[in-house]
């Protein structure tokens, strides 16, 4: 019978051994002996190799970490509907001011766009202008109130009715948010930016907008919200700002804000905040020398772009 140890190889020689163990460098070829005459790379070579995972986080950080909109004038323009509300009121309680005016008070759009960019908020635009042109007469005081106490109930009184005449005209589904706005804060989101909103108006009419024009999931997910409630004192003064960026955890230099008019621009400059201008009609001729960039609307504005710029302007300063 026939033996099988034909079929297994021979052990290798040990010459054949070493040659296999020598690391391969370089192109390969079917010479043996040309393998071994190839040189091992040198540890220097080795170390002066860049590292590209190095390179790549460096290239893609940012210092943008939180991206803050104001609300009326930004996420949609809405100074037309506050004015609206506004003359409403006046006209509900029979407002009249001067006292002897013929007709109740009524603010027109060229008086009504000058003093919404003097005056933030609702109550101090009413307080400034009764202060101005004399305390009205009413249905709620027969004659001028005299006190502080009165003063403030008459100011509460046209605040709140006004500020419920304006829910009614957002929940009528006439209004649309601003073109950009929508599609530019997913974008922050999804880049893991904080996203904001902060507002001087009335809480419950910046949650009425947001709820109806930006949707109750955009809302919810957002990381700080605050309107003119929540501070004392309302743009320009950088309370809110400056609030926003503690509750975010983020510094103020990285945190960017959008705003439509000076007065908002005014408090994210006094808050040590980049800002950028996306102007309305009625804020179109207003100096935004502090602002970064200003834009008609956000329709053309990517995250990217806003990225650039707070970095030139952070390198700048």
């Amino acid at each position: 019978m026939a033996t099988t140890s034909f079929l297994l190889p021979s052990p290798p020689h040990p010459a054949t051994l070493r040659r296999l163990a020598t690391p391969l460098v370089g192109p390969i070829h079917r010479s043996s002996s040309f393998l071994r005459r190839l040189p091992l790379p040198t540890p220097s070579l080795r170390k002066s190799r860049p590292c590209p995972t190095v390179v790549c986080a460096v290239a893609s950080s940012s210092p943008l970490h939180a991206l803050i909109f104001d609300c009326d004038g930004v996420i949609l323009e809405s100074e037309h509907l506050h004015r609206q509300a506004y003359n409403d009121a006046f006209a509900h309680f029979n407002v009249r001011c001067p006292p002897f005016s013929s007709g109740p008070l009524y603010w027109d759009v060229e008086f009504y766009d000058e003093l919404q960019n003097q005056v933030g908020g609702g109550k101090p635009k009413m307080r400034w202008y009764f202060g101005k042109n004399g305390w009205p007469i009413s249905s709620v005081f027969e004659t001028p109130p005299s006190t502080d106490s009165d003063r403030e109930k008459l100011v509460d009184v046209l605040q709140d009715w006004k500020t419920e005449r304006y829910k009614e005209i957002i929940k009528s589904g006439t209004v649309e948010p601003r073109p950009g706005v929508l599609r530019l804060m997913d974008e922050a989101k999804g880049a893991g930016i904080k996203l904001a909103v902060c507002s001087a108006a009335t809480k419950s009419s910046v949650i009425l907008c947001l709820e109806n024009l930006i949707g109750l999931d955009r809302f919810k997910g957002l990381d700080c919200f605050l309107a003119g409630d929540d501070v004392k004192e309302k743009k320009p003064d950088p309370s809110i700002y400056i609030t926003a960026a503690k509750k975010l955890g983020v510094e103020s230099k990285n945190c960017l804000v959008v705003e439509d008019s000076v007065i908002g621009l005014q408090a994210a400059t006094g808050a040590g905040m980049s800002c950028i201008v996306t102007y309305t009609s009625s804020t179109a001729n207003q100096d935004f020398g502090d602002a970064i960039a200003k834009y008609p609307d956000l329709s053309g504005v990517r995250l990217e772009d806003l990225k650039i710029l707070l970095q030139n302007t952070l390198v700048a300063s």
